[in-house]
């Protein structure tokens, strides 16, 4: 049976897809020419929203309010808008089989799809602690955050366990964002995590140990140095406790995992080059393949700025790789050229009242500056890091958009730094005055 083919195909329907959409639609795009194949079941959406104002107690957001592309300030992407633009959406459709060399997807039921130019899109899935075959860890009640259904999943449980108990299996962002949600929601919370302290793949111990106070002064208990190695269950299956490895166990009625995830690119093992965990690309998302591009989570790609690979998760990248890579097919098509992609690494988050950015690269010394008391009533504070007497890396807290845009023009031209002293006083007024 002959597959549909498609002159441009998406592969994943998270954050990616919808701004490559937009992107083929903004540069010129004929009906029925470009498709997205999706294993959820919605048009694509702002995925950050879900650990998120998804969870608030009161004013909880709903789709159609984050469809792609209102994270970054742009139209709202209804399902009627890729209809309009004639582009096929391809929903609750899951892809089994790549072959890359004859250009053929081939879904769970069958259907085959070919193409001329495909966009992995792909993204990441959540490790669970299933994987690892941790005792009792396919509890009822058990929970992790990647999808709309697993927020939905979340919802349900959080409501019929009004003022119950919650353990939180992991300190990095999913941890910190979702501890945060649970306590608005009156829940009891816990969090666990194996390392010294909180988001260690950036934070510093002194960022570190404002976010945990403030948790602390929120009424969460943070237990670290020690994993979760077991669980305990009901008659009907539904978590009762937590089992530490340091031999404490902790009463829970929701425990909530998030320990990282795994790009998903099991489809093209073999098919196409790797490093670093994903796909590797040129600067135009090209991979070794032909007319295949990768994007996001998957695609590891040179970081210009740091003259190396990296491989970046997070939505910033995700939207705007997906933006360059349809530029990149677009002047291919046309012969024409476009400048290769030059990324700043941004992370951002946003928990209870705070919020923070953080721009370049956490390496080198660092110096913290500014109010980092967890007991203050507006904390405001920053880190610099400093490599090779230059500014590599900046944080803040608390920050207003003037002065986040201050930090990320530092990161980005990596001033000298004359007196590290000095620069400790000077604090966010270094960047604020950087011509």
């Amino acid at each position: 049976m002959a597959g549909i083919h498609y002159k441009y195909l998406i592969l994943g329907g998270g954050v990616a897809a919808g701004y490559a959409a937009r992107e083929f639609a903004k540069l010129g795009l004929s009906s029925g020419k470009l498709a997205i194949i999706s294993k959820e079941g919605v048009a694509p959406y702002e995925r950050p929203a879900l650990s998120k104002a998804y969870l608030f107690p009161q004013g909880a957001a709903r789709l159609p309010g984050f469809h792609v592309c209102v994270g970054s300030g742009g139209e709202r992407l209804l399902p009627e808008w890729y209809s309009e633009k004639g582009i096929d959406l391809i929903l609750s459709t899951e892809i089994v089989k790549a072959e890359l060399s004859e250009k053929t997807l081939t879904s769970a039921a069958g259907a085959t799809y070919t193409f001329d130019n495909l966009v992995i899109a792909t993204g990441s899935s959540v490790i669970r602690l299933t994987d690892f075959g941790v005792e009792g860890a396919n509890a009822n009640n058990i929970l992790y955050l990647r999808e709309i259904d697993d927020a939905d999943k979340l919802v349900e449980v959080i409501q019929s366990k009004k003022n119950g108990k919650a353990v939180i299996v992991g300190g990095g962002y999913i941890g910190l964002e979702l501890g945060a949600a649970l306590k608005l929601n009156d829940l009891e919370v816990t969090m666990v995590y194996p390392e010294p302290w909180c988001m260690p793949r950036l934070f510093t111990a002194g960022i570190a140990a404002f976010y945990e106070g403030y948790y602390a002064n929120k009424g969460i208990k943070i237990i670290k140095g020690t994993v979760a190695v077991g669980f305990n269950s009901d008659a009907n299956g539904d978590v009762t406790a937590v089992k530490l490895k340091d031999g404490r166990v902790l009463d829970a009625d929701i425990v909530v995992v998030g320990v990282g995830g795994r790009p998903l690119t099991t489809l093209f093992k073999g098919q196409v080059d790797e490093e670093k965990g994903g796909i590797k690309t040129d600067g135009f998302f090209k991979t070794s393949v032909p007319n295949v591009y990768a994007v996001g989570d998957v695609a590891t790609f040179p970081l210009k700025l740091y003259n190396e690979l990296r491989r970046v998760e997070h939505v910033d990248h995700s939207r705007k790789s997906a933006e360059h890579a349809v530029k990149a097919i677009k002047a291919a098509e046309e012969g024409t050229n476009i400048e290769e992609y030059d990324y700043l690494p941004y992370f951002y988050s946003r928990a209870f009242d705070l919020s923070w950015q953080f721009y370049g690269d956490n390496v080198g010394d660092t110096i913290l500056f500014g109010d980092s008391d967890p007991s203050s009533a507006k904390p405001k504070f920053g880190s610099y890091w400093i490599k090779d007497g230059k500014v590599f890396g900046a944080f803040l807290e608390g920050g207003t958009p003037e002065e986040n845009k201050a930090i990320a023009k530092v990161a980005k031209l990596q001033p000298p730094v004359a007196d590290v002293d000095q620069l400790k006083n000077e604090g966010l007024s270094f960047a604020t005055k950087l011509e």
